[in-house]
């Protein structure tokens, strides 16, 4: 059984994929081909967005937009506790200080509620400006963004999403990638939409906003790659890695996206009353990065997740530590962690199940087997 059956993914789409391969070869337009402004053009009108600039991966996309807004050295940027390095590692990057903010214990999102409160915090110290709230659309269910949106209006800080994981989720039908002032998303390969290496993307409706992110993509790039105005980065997207991802998107908008939302919605119904299974608010829809189950506590995640693994049924654990406790974070000597307690507690406990389009009704049965077989 595979965490993420790529396999059985491209054996599905195998002519297609070969296909549209094969036409790159043919054309030897390796960089910046035709391909990439097509895929460029179908996300941004998937996502209903002005804009999208692909870039080399996620968190390219992630750091490119903090360049564009001119985030540095000062500046107070918002972020889950609960989330993958990369958010807050291009915070450290640019300069700018990462403020770890808790998350919701339902949707492991950060919680606007706390957030307001660290928003405060920083104000009245009055040592950091607060410029960004980088929220994340985290294993596929988009944050909350009504609320988090009236705390950025409020605070006149600007919005990133982080929809690495949550490309196609949405709410009341409004698609994820278009929440934030800028959005990103990634294209590792077992990201809900994923290449075949690394891809990323970045979406905004700010013309001035996305221009700047296209030179700073080829190295700060003017009229030509040439003539170089700013201090940019090395981050296209490869033309073969968009080929792909057209073939993908193609499945991922017709059957998969549907498909492994009916998959997730059978485990829920027969995990139900064994652990606690995700929680999806009404009027959202995931697109299931992950399925991420919460277990009792440490010692019976550990022991179920080895449990699994003698079963020949992978699981992995999404994250095995706190934003915070990072050692690469050290250096900021953080103090702040009596309100972090949610997101402690769920590294102790989350286990995430395998889950992917392709997953066969016996599959699903044998690893919910396996999981009451062990806690009950």
């Amino acid at each position: 059984m595979e965490f993420r059956d790529l396999n059985t993914q491209y054996n599905v789409l195998k002519k297609e994929m070969d296909k549209a391969v094969l036409d790159v070869m043919s054309e030897g337009n390796f960089i910046m081909g035709r391909q990439v402004a097509e895929f460029e053009k179908q996300l941004a009108d998937y996502v209903g967005v002005k804009h999208c600039i692909t870039c080399a991966n996620g968190t390219d996309a992630l750091q490119l937009a903090l360049m564009a807004w001119g985030i540095g050295a000062g500046d107070a940027v918002f972020i889950p506790d609960f989330t993958f390095f990369a958010t807050g590692e291009v915070v450290s990057l640019e300069k700018a200080t990462p403020i770890f903010v808790d998350v919701e214990e339902k949707t492991f999102n950060i919680d606007p509620e706390k957030l307001e409160k660290k928003i405060k915090k920083v104000v009245e110290k009055g040592e950091l400006k607060p410029r960004v709230i980088i929220t994340v659309d985290l294993f596929g269910c988009p944050a909350n963004y009504e609320e988090l949106r009236a705390i950025a209006d409020r605070y006149e800080l600007l919005l990133l999403e982080d929809s690495a994981q949550g490309f196609g989720g949405s709410i009341d039908g409004k698609m994820a990638c278009s929440f934030g002032d800028i959005s990103t998303t990634s294209f590792f390969p077992a990201k809900p939409l994923g290449c075949y290496g690394d891809g990323g993307a970045i979406f905004t409706d700010d013309d001035e906003m996305a221009e700047l992110m296209r030179s700073y993509r080829i190295h700060g790039k003017g009229k030509d790659k040439y003539d170089n105005v700013r201090i940019g980065l090395n981050s296209r997207l490869d033309t073969i890695q968009a080929a792909i991802l057209q073939v993908k998107l193609k499945a991922f908008i017709d059957y998969e996206l549907a498909d492994v939302n009916a998959i997730a919605k059978k485990y829920t119904h027969l995990l139900e009353n064994v652990v606690i299974t995700p929680a999806i608010p009404d009027g959202y829809y995931s697109s299931w990065a992950q399925y991420t189950i919460v277990l009792p506590d440490k010692e019976r995640r550990d022991g179920l997740q080895e449990h699994l693994r003698r079963k020949g049924i992978p699981s992995n654990v999404y994250y095995i530590k706190p934003m915070h406790q990072q050692g690469a974070f050290a250096y900021l000597e953080y103090k702040d962690v009596e309100d972090l307690e949610v997101t402690k507690d769920l590294c102790e406990r989350v286990l995430s199940l395998p889950l992917h389009p392709y997953l066969k009704d016996n599959d699903i049965e044998r690893v919910v087997n396996e999981v009451k077989l062990y806690l009950c």
